[in-house]
């Protein structure tokens, strides 16, 4: 399934996967990951990766997406020697532009005190590890906070379209994540990062139904 926004295209291809097609036709993609493909398009024209996790960081995704001539964008942090492509590194915390798209990277990481640490207490995501990403495309802001919990530094964050993930355990749950969103104010909600596997399973249609009982649009897309 595909949403329109003003003339952008968004796919969720699976899990944390997702594609965008400006008006005037250029292709992004961000986290591609092998597992939910389907083919090797190789029709994108910039491909954005926020850290190393299996599930994010796919090299053979990567190149399943990407033109020949495809623009990467990888986190500095993210080892990417063994990639077959020339890396455009975004820092941890600041501004970039890619190809003619602004990005502003923000940090993203799990609560040391809170909820999402594993079975030793460390957290699943820790400080560093991990950036999201607001892109500017044809005027249009989306923020992608990737594996993160709702950090006091995002209270200031706003964007036209909003992309968080919901499925909990690695990163904020769906209550987690609809309070970011009203805090973000978007016009449009694009969860990710629910049921591709059992510890990330929810219920995305009460997520919705939550933002939309406050006037905010949600699209399972």
């Amino acid at each position: 399934m595909s949403v329109d926004y003003e003339g952008i295209t968004f796919e969720r291809l699976g899990h944390a996967s997702v594609r965008i097609e400006t008006q005037d036709g250029t292709v992004v993609y961000v986290d591609p990951w092998g597992e939910v493909l389907a083919g090797e398009p190789g029709d994108g024209d910039i491909v954005f990766v926020t850290h190393d996790d299996y599930d994010h960081y796919d090299p053979d995704a990567i190149e399943a997406v990407a033109d020949s001539d495809a623009t990467i964008a990888v986190y500095e942090a993210v080892d990417t020697s063994g990639l077959g492509f020339d890396v455009v590194d975004l820092p941890h915390e600041g501004e970039a532009s890619v190809d003619g798209i602004d990005v502003r990277t923000v940090p993203a990481s799990n609560d040391p005190e809170g909820d999402h640490v594993d079975e030793d207490g460390n957290p699943y995501h820790a400080d560093g590890e991990v950036i999201g990403l607001v892109l500017t495309v044809e005027g249009t802001t989306i923020f992608f906070p990737s594996d993160t919990d709702f950090l006091p530094h995002h209270e200031s964050m706003s964007a036209d379209v909003f992309v968080p993930p919901i499925g909990g355990h690695f990163t904020m749950d769906r209550h987690e994540a609809a309070d970011f969103a009203r805090s973000v104010d978007p016009e449009l909600v694009l969860p990710e990062h629910y049921d591709t596997f059992e510890p990330i399973e929810t219920d995305e249609a009460a997520f919705a139904d939550d933002l939309e009982a406050d006037g905010i649009r949600v699209e399972l897309f």
